[in-house]
């Protein structure tokens, strides 16, 4: 009895230590693949900087910033690759992810910063800085522990599992740590995306909360101009139509609103959008939608040269249809990420 005891938690602990190396090389695989692709973007796109959506690395030149990026990532993808390393492999790959853990620690003081200064309003106070910390930390805790010669040169399944689980995970955290925070602030203007009008002209809920929450920013005195972006509705009346309606009805003037009636997708809006920025002679945007739409938004603004402030709509209500949306945007953002290095 003893023995077959001893035994059960021999095989419970080495499954929890294959879990954890697993872990850790899908998180390695996931840093480095994405640090490479961003370095490439780079090149590619000059003046988008994609690294911004995991790591903030501002503060260095543009270059040695690059350079250090692509030798950090080079070691994660060797280290998730081959796991089991030579001394100096393991001294390289230790030292890099540890500098790469220090910059995202210095980037979770400068989020508290911001946040203590009132510049933000995050639901919630953890940033996704935090948490790429933690799973630097993993990855270094892992390549810190000796490992058993040979290790297989082929990934396992359950790396490839887990490597999957963080290129869903990825996008989610964007839309709960920044899609969430309010970055509201002084602005010439502010983009309300639309969403559902009804055969009757009336706004869905999703539509109206947006609306609603742009109204609020106009009110306070946060904005002077109000542009409304979106495609038909679902009878005679347009969304912008629907919207502009409602945003009279709550006491904007209707000299300070504007229509982009052409907006039927995200890309649409970018593009149209800017068009008016110029006329406007517009430098500060706020931009609002919900939660979950927000990172690609930014994104989309970001590749075109636009920095923009996101302001999520506030919920009248938890809407049914957010699990699908979100599930939508997790497609939606990879795609908008990867589209323009594909050419497209």
């Amino acid at each position: 009895m003893h023995t077959r005891i001893l035994s059960s938690a021999f095989k419970k602990d080495n499954r929890r230590q294959l879990l954890t190396l697993a872990s850790a090389r899908a998180l390695a695989l996931f840093f480095g693949g994405f640090g490479v692709l961003n370095v490439i973007a780079s090149f590619r796109l000059p003046g988008l900087d994609a690294n911004l959506w995991w790591i903030d690395l501002r503060a260095l030149p543009e270059l040695p910033a690059k350079l250090f990026l692509l030798i950090a990532s080079v070691c994660l993808i060797s280290f998730a690759l081959r796991p089991s390393q030579s001394t100096w492999r393991r001294a390289l790959t230790i030292t890099f992810t540890g500098l790469l853990a220090a910059v995202a620690i210095s980037n979770t003081f400068k989020f508290y910063a911001l946040f203590m200064h009132g510049n933000m309003r995050p639901a919630m106070p953890i940033p996704l800085s935090l948490v790429i910390f933690a799973a630097l930390l993993l990855i270094i805790r892992v390549a810190l522990r000796p490992m058993p010669l040979p290790t297989p040169s082929r990934i396992p399944l359950r790396v490839m599992a887990a490597f999957m689980l963080c290129l869903v995970c990825f996008p989610l955290a964007q839309m709960i740590c920044f899609g969430k925070t309010d970055y509201r602030r002084p602005a010439d203007v502010a983009v309300v995306l639309g969403a559902r009008a009804y055969v009757d002209g009336r706004p869905s809920d999703a539509l109206a909360d947006r609306v609603r929450t742009a109204c609020q920013l106009y009110r306070e005195g946060l904005v002077r101009k109000l542009i409304f972006s979106g495609g038909p509705g679902d009878g005679l009346v347009h969304e912008t139509e629907s919207m502009r309606r409602m945003a009279v009805q709550l006491g904007v003037k209707p000299q300070d609103i504007l229509t982009d009636k052409s907006g039927l997708n995200t890309q649409a809006t970018v593009k149209n959008t800017e068009v008016l920025f110029s006329q406007l002679n517009a430098k500060h945007i706020l931009v609002v939608s919900h939660f979950y739409h927000l990172p690609r938004i930014k994104m989309a603004y970001h590749r075109d040269g636009w920095e923009v402030y996101t302001v999520p709509a506030k919920e009248s209500y938890f809407l049914r249809q957010t699990p699908y949306m979100m599930a939508r945007e997790v497609a939606a953002l990879w795609v908008y990420y990867l589209r323009p290095l594909a050419g497209c």
